[in-house]
């Protein structure tokens, strides 16, 4: 009798034991994924509140609305500003200059990992070293270039997209350069040897070939890039000043700096469609960003 009366207990002491056990091991990492979403959605929650709250302001915003549910501030958003040009020129400026990075990042890396020429190294070196000074250090001299360019060329000066663009481009080699140019040597060279006895030409390898090969860092340097230029304020601030011509970053800029409680809501619901883009260039790309995250942080 008594050895089939302790044979429930024993039972249930392994089952404490196992249940300890994966608390101790696999538990806890639960409760910290928990705490980290619940941590990274309370900025989401709150500001999809806001810009569903009718009445608009900071001071009546809760995390829970409580004065109801309207798209009210959505349409202020349309009717009382430019967001339309806004999101337009965003979307140009950050497209078409995450793109042009991309290339001619990936030719100058190409260059830099299969070409030997007179340079290389110091060139490589400079790239590095010139990322260490923002480029607002240079926006003063910029500006009087700029001030020329729009006497000039209008069309590529203050106040339009591509004068904008063509400041973005010119610090488009720097970082994106290095990680290209170790997804880059760790191609073999026996790839380029073949073609090149093949009858191919360097383009032909360089396009055909090798593009295919660095997909995964092309589409982590081109979010990064698009992300980073969408983003980007404090050149755009300056050179942007008519309100058809500026970016997503300096009008949603605008709406805050003097009426921040009144506009809070037109600036929350701006905030949800300025996040769009990013999500839906994240999605096109999630595919190839771990792999190409994890190749350039290990490869080189």
């Amino acid at each position: 009798m008594s050895t089939h009366a302790n044979a429930p207990v024993a039972r249930t002491g392994a089952a404490g034991r196992r249940k300890n056990r994966w608390l101790a091991q696999v538990g806890w990492r639960h409760v910290v994924g928990v705490v980290a979403v619940a941590f990274s959605l309370f900025p989401i929650l709150f500001v999809l509140s806001a810009a569903l709250n009718p009445l608009g302001t900071l001071s009546s915003t809760d995390l829970v609305p409580t004065s109801g549910v309207s798209f009210e501030n959505f349409t202020n958003l349309f009717d009382r500003t430019s967001f339309g040009w806004w999101f337009l020129n965003s979307l140009v400026v950050a497209g078409v200059a995450s793109f042009a990075s991309i290339f001619l990042s990936s030719l100058a890396a190409y260059s830099f990992s299969r070409m030997r020429f007179a340079g290389r190294r110091v060139g490589l070196l400079s790239l590095l070293l010139i990322q260490m000074f923002p480029q607002f250090l240079a926006i003063v001299a910029i500006f009087l270039i700029f001030t020329t360019v729009t006497d000039l060329w209008p069309a590529i000066g203050f106040n339009t997209p591509w004068g904008l663009l063509l400041l973005y481009l010119g610090g488009a080699l720097g970082v994106n350069t290095w990680l290209m140019k170790g997804f880059f040597d760790t191609l073999p060279r026996e790839l380029d040897e073949s073609a090149t006895m093949d009858g191919a030409s360097h383009a032909q390898v360089f396009f055909r070939i090798m593009l295919p090969l660095v997909a995964p860092i092309l589409a982590v340097t081109g979010l990064l890039a698009f992300i980073g230029t969408i983003n980007e304020f404090l050149i755009a601030n300056v050179f942007l000043t008519n309100p058809e011509s500026k970016t997503l970053a300096v009008g949603m800029f605008g709406l805050v700096a003097g009426e921040r409680n009144n506009n809070f809501g037109i600036f929350a619901a701006g905030t949800l469609l300025t996040a769009v883009p990013t999500v839906l260039v994240f999605q096109f790309l999630q595919r190839y960003i771990v792999s190409g995250l994890t190749a350039g942080a290990v490869k080189g």
